[in-house]
C-alpha cells in the first residue's frame, strides 16, 4: 500500500467508526426521548439536536421510527392540529421500555469496559 493510501485510510477510519457508533445508539436515544414524553418526528429531530451534537435528518429518523414500530417498541397515532396538517406522534411501548432498560445496562457495561481499557492509553 502506498503512503498516500495508508494516510487516507488512517484519516477516514476514525470518522467512519464514529459515524457507525452514532448510528448504533440512535435507537437508544429515540427510546429515551419517547420515554420522557410522546414526540412527533420533526420535534424529535429538533430535541435530539438541541441536547446532543448529533446531526439527524428526516431521512435518518423516519426509517428508524418505522423499524422501531415494526419491532413493537413504539406506537404511533395521528393528532389533529388546530391549524395545519395532522401530526404523527410516537409513543414508547412496554416492550420499548424493557428494550431501553436492556440498552441502558449494555451501555453501562460497555462504558465500564471502555473506561478500563482507556486507562491503558
Amino acid at each position: 500500500m502506498k503512503k498516500d493510501q495508508n494516510s487516507s485510510i488512517l484519516h477516514t477510519a476514525p470518522a467512519k467508526w464514529v459515524s457507525q457508533l452514532r448510528k448504533g445508539v440512535l435507537d437508544f436515544i429515540i427510546l429515551i426521548y419517547l420515554n420522557k414524553r410522546d414526540h412527533y418526528g420533526y420535534e424529535l429531530i429538533k430535541d435530539i439536536k438541541l441536547a446532543t451534537d448529533l446531526s439527524i435528518s428526516e431521512g435518518t429518523i423516519y426509517p428508524l421510527l418505522n423499524r422501531l414500530k415494526k419491532e413493537e417498541l413504539i406506537t404511533s397515532r395521528w393528532v389533529e392540529m388546530d391549524a395545519g396538517v395532522p401530526r404523527k406522534y410516537y409513543s414508547i411501548t412496554t416492550a420499548g421500555r424493557q428494550a431501553m432498560g436492556g440498552m441502558h445496562k449494555g451501555w453501562m457495561d460497555m462504558n465500564r469496559t471502555m473506561s478500563k481499557l482507556l486507562e491503558l492509553l
